[in-house]
């Protein structure tokens, strides 16, 4: 499996690449993609680490998995490619931004363009079978996704995590809080949004006063 990312990822997760782990995860990971329906394309399964390299991070948003159903997946946390239409969580996520900051809600759900100002938009799985959330729990994706946490945590100071859901939270729990900026919400769909905790929380106007006040640039959101 080629694995395309940025060249900085390729040498902070080279060692990742060569554990026994990883190296079933990629035999296991081939055969779904020849017998079953898998989003999202092969070639977008590093999306993330492509469109963010490891020098420009300097937010993380963690989702879970990819959207399931057919086209929806990009290989970025949250994202659908143009032109298809914004999953309820995307929605509800564009919602807070325009009570947050005043902004529109975008006609496109494709986060790239957040992207490639420094989001690093990770799910904790990258695969998924079509029609089957966490269809790709526990395969190995889990293990490599905590390396890419940890290596950010360690190695680099000031980055704002937004860590949505108790999932999200658990999977950053590492994370020394006095080093970077950890930003908790209730997950952004509308199962969890729809009781409190998720509209209302302003992390992407705190995540840009943050990244201000550390004389870097804001996020466009």
């Amino acid at each position: 499996m080629e694995v395309k990312i940025a060249p900085s990822w390729k040498e902070k997760l080279s060692a990742e690449f060569e554990k026994d782990y990883f190296k079933n995860l990629v035999e296991f990971i081939k055969e779904e993609y020849k017998t079953q329906t898998i989003y999202p394309a092969g070639k977008n399964i590093f999306n993330a680490f492509e469109k963010c390299s490891f020098e420009e991070v300097k937010v993380v948003i963690i989702g879970q998995d990819p959207y399931h159903g057919a086209g929806q997946a990009n290989g970025l946390s949250f994202s659908v490619s143009d032109g298809i239409a914004s999953p309820p969580s995307l929605v509800n996520i564009f919602k807070e931004i325009a009570t947050d900051l005043g902004k529109p809600i975008p006609s496109s759900g494709n986060l790239e363009r957040w992207a490639s100002q420094g989001v690093l938009l990770l799910n904790a799985i990258l695969t998924v079978r079509a029609g089957q959330a966490a269809s790709h729990h526990k395969k190995g994706w889990e293990q490599f996704t905590d390396a890419v946490i940890q290596s950010i945590a360690n190695e680099k100071e000031g980055v704002v995590f937004m860590l949505w859901g108790k999932y999200a939270q658990d999977k950053g729990s590492k994370i020394d809080r006095q080093k970077h900026c950890i930003l908790t919400a209730k997950h952004p769909s509308p199962m969890a949004a729809n009781y409190g905790g998720w509209f209302g929380n302003k992390h992407f106007s705190q995540a840009n006063h943050y990244l201000k006040g550390r004389n870097l640039q804001e996020i466009v959101w």
